[in-house]
């Protein structure tokens, strides 16, 4: 018994069926969460302080990647914070009862997650700045405003969800669910946050 998905046409079938855009669009949103669940520099909370990070930022990341991968120091700030985002939200997810069948912005299915990583080392390749292929990231840009974030949070609509002991448990069957559809309902569950990371996270059922 494997404990892995294997890798073989199956599993390749399923992320090249996968539209770019549908893929570009979770990405985007996946940066966009885990700079925005940054803690920030200083002794007080510079933006949501979900997770003790400061890499995006001119004088924390920037500075460190800069030196050490002038090349791609960009990217590198942006995937270093997705991954910290990523951690966490596997930390709370790993809490609940059958955590296999949970779908949260960070973990939308094994395939899905690879194409996601795949398409991340290719923007890199390309050597454009995040901002000209993932022109969502010019909500980071502008700067933090709790109230922006929060518009664009809105912006996914409105979900049903329940508070659990793991996090926001979002209406629905992730089974029923496309990634673009999973990405959306993700993002909008996180209007129900408070002082913590909300993990909202949609169950897989069938």
């Amino acid at each position: 018994m494997t404990l892995f998905p294997v890798d073989g046409p199956a599993s390749r079938q399923v992320r090249s069926t996968l539209p770019v855009s549908e893929i570009d669009a979770a990405l985007t949103a996946q940066f966009i969460v885990a700079w925005a669940g940054e803690y920030g520099e200083g002794d007080r909370p510079q933006r949501l302080g979900w997770w003790r990070t400061d890499l995006v930022s001119e004088d924390g990341g920037h500075d460190l990647f800069s030196r050490l991968a002038p090349q791609s120091w960009r990217w590198a700030a942006w995937q270093a914070v997705r991954e910290a985002a990523r951690r966490r939200d596997a930390t709370q997810r790993a809490k609940d009862h059958d955590p296999d069948r949970v779908r949260t912005l960070y973990s939308l299915g094994f395939e899905v997650d690879e194409r996601l990583d795949e398409r991340l080392q290719e923007l890199k390749r390309t050597g454009a700045l995040p901002y000209e292929v993932l022109p969502g990231l010019t909500l980071c840009e502008e700067g933090w405003s709790r109230a922006r974030f929060f518009a664009w949070v809105d912006s996914h609509g409105t979900v049903k969800w329940k508070s659990t002991p793991v996090g926001c448990e979002v209406e629905g069957d992730a089974a029923q669910m496309t990634p673009g559809q999973l990405v959306q309902r993700c993002v909008a569950g996180l209007a129900g946050a408070k002082d913590g990371y909300p993990l909202p996270h949609v169950r897989r059922r069938s």
